[in-house]
């Protein structure tokens, strides 16, 4: 009896259950490059470079453990070009007796593993994915007949699930959630460690140059080209940020400067989300440095949190909605996407910033994404799914399970609060509390209204206007409303015409 174990990209894991469950001997691994998965929305050049170039790698590293592997490179003229059509060429050519999978982490790959069976009349196995530390019939069952799925409460059973930062059935400390204490606006003067790069070997090359050949028209930079491909790079990037940075990660990981994309941040989540890094190895490892004293509590907390608490959370959310979740748009926003999200000509420095390092990097910190170009679509009354897309293509750590909860329930407030206490809506203030960034900007940040003022001051107040009934009853914006409420009508036609202005722009 032989098994067709496809392995897919963001599988990368000697752990994962589909080959923990196969016969070396007898089973066979595929693993494809297909055009549908590089193309179904315009990815990142850089993201594709990287898995494809750690697929290829992943491919080697099993040959060499004693796999039999078939990959299927993208330019192979032989490619059908889908998972689908990949599978049943493999299929034809080796006749298994069944074919093997881990689940699929995106809804419309689960949709297509559905069908194979009848289509390739033959079993299709389909085991959970045991990298990650919640299964979704244990999310599922924690959901149940909640009023509000917030994640802190989540986060506290993943603590106690794991035994991470407990001291018996109490949290390290006293407290769960050090927040509070990851704050902090960083000074320029502040050393900044930097992510070890690395240069691409003679596989990378290749990808690189296929990636120029075939996704030239895609967003973002290809070079230089400085991710890790391997585990062993992987897990070394890994050591580096808790070695340098991850003592003050804790204080300053909400910060955000001028010239320095990286700051205390890991930059590891697209290691973490294609399976180089396990999510749990990483807690414990960092669990360790404070233990041993070498970290503060809020900085191994902070870290923690968003790999078992909200990295959880938003996969739990992503599979207890699909499909639809998508296209939910509580606050019926429909406005297009801005161009300046794809070639950073803004005068906003802020926004620049951020499209900016994404272009280059394929990366930015949760706050660019969350308070600048997510609040500032948020309060431009940008259409949801457009922003879905477009953080979808540009991240190389994105992932639909990952991305979309984070964008549509945190970002948009798409869903109505069902995963979000409240809108993140903000005016320039809060960016210049957390950033340098209006020292440099055009803008003036203490202006309301007015052709100079940010344009996130105005935007702020007329989505308070133009949603007070939506979010008027909020505990948490109530305030807000009622402060609008106070202003005279001459300071409300200077929003309202302010406001304008800056739409009229997009």
């Amino acid at each position: 009896m032989s098994r067709l174990v496809l392995v897919l990209g963001d599988q990368l894991a000697l752990s994962l259950s589909s080959l923990k469950a196969a016969d070396k001997a007898r089973d066979r691994v595929l693993i494809v490059e297909v055009a549908e998965e590089a193309t179904y929305v315009r990815h990142h050049k850089k993201k594709i470079a990287f898995l494809f170039s750690a697929m290829r790698h992943f491919a080697e590293e099993l040959r060499g453990l004693g796999w039999t592997v078939d990959y299927v490179k993208l330019d192979d003229p032989a490619n059908t070009g889908s998972f689908t059509g990949e599978v049943a060429r493999a299929v034809a050519a080796h006749r298994p007796d069944s074919v093997l999978v881990t689940e699929a982490g995106e809804w419309r790959v689960a949709q297509m593993f559905a069908g194979w069976e009848a289509q390739f009349g033959l079993p299709v196995e389909v085991l959970p994915d045991t990298r990650f530390v919640c299964p979704l019939p244990v999310f599922r069952e924690w959901a149940e007949g909640r009023k509000a799925l917030r994640m802190e409460y989540f986060y506290r059973e993943m603590r106690r699930r794991t035994g991470l930062l407990m001291e018996g059935d109490k949290p390290a400390g006293g407290e769960w959630n050090y927040d509070a204490e990851n704050r902090k606006a960083a000074a320029p003067d502040l050393f900044m460690p930097r992510p070890p790069v690395f240069a691409p070997d003679a596989i990378t090359k290749e990808v690189m140059a296929l990636v120029a050949a075939r996704f030239d028209n895609h967003f973002g930079d290809l070079e230089p080209f400085q991710f890790a491909v391997t585990r062993a790079d992987a897990e070394a990037a890994f050591a580096a940020f808790v070695k340098r940075a991850l003592p003050r990660f804790g204080d300053y990981q909400d910060a955000m400067l001028e010239g320095e994309p990286f700051l205390y941040h890991a930059v590891i989540a697209q290691y973490l989300n294609c399976g180089l890094l396990d999510p749990l190895e990483v807690c414990r490892a960092v669990e360790a440095e404070w233990q041993a004293g070498r970290v503060p509590l809020n900085a191994a907390e902070g870290f923690i949190r968003q790999i078992i608490g909200w990295r959880e959370y938003v996969r739990g959310i992503y599979w207890l909605t699909a499909p639809g979740y998508e296209r939910r748009n509580f606050f019926e926003h429909t406005r297009p996407l801005p161009a300046f999200y794809w070639t950073a000509e803004t005068d906003m420095a802020c926004v620049r910033a951020a499209v900016t390092q994404t272009r280059q990097h394929a990366y930015a910190h949760h706050i660019q994404r969350l308070m600048v170009t997510g609040t500032f679509a948020l309060l431009a009354g940008i259409d949801p799914h457009e922003l879905h897309e477009w953080y979808l293509s540009v991240y190389a750590d994105a992932y639909e399970w990952v991305e979309l909860p984070n964008t549509v329930g945190m970002s948009q407030f798409a869903d109505g609060g069902m995963l979000a206490s409240k809108p993140y809506a903000a005016s320039g203030a809060y960016i210049n509390r957390m950033s340098n960034h209006c020292g440099t900007c055009r803008y003036d940040v203490k202006q309301r209204t007015g052709a100079n003022a940010c344009p996130f001051n105005p935007l702020y107040w007329d989505f308070i206007a133009r949603h007070r009934s939506k979010i008027g009853g909020n505990p948490r914006m109530a305030q807000m409303v009622r402060t609008y409420d106070k202003f005279a009508d001459a300071e409300k036609a200077r929003i309202a015409t302010s406001a304008a202005a800056v739409l009229a722009k997009l």
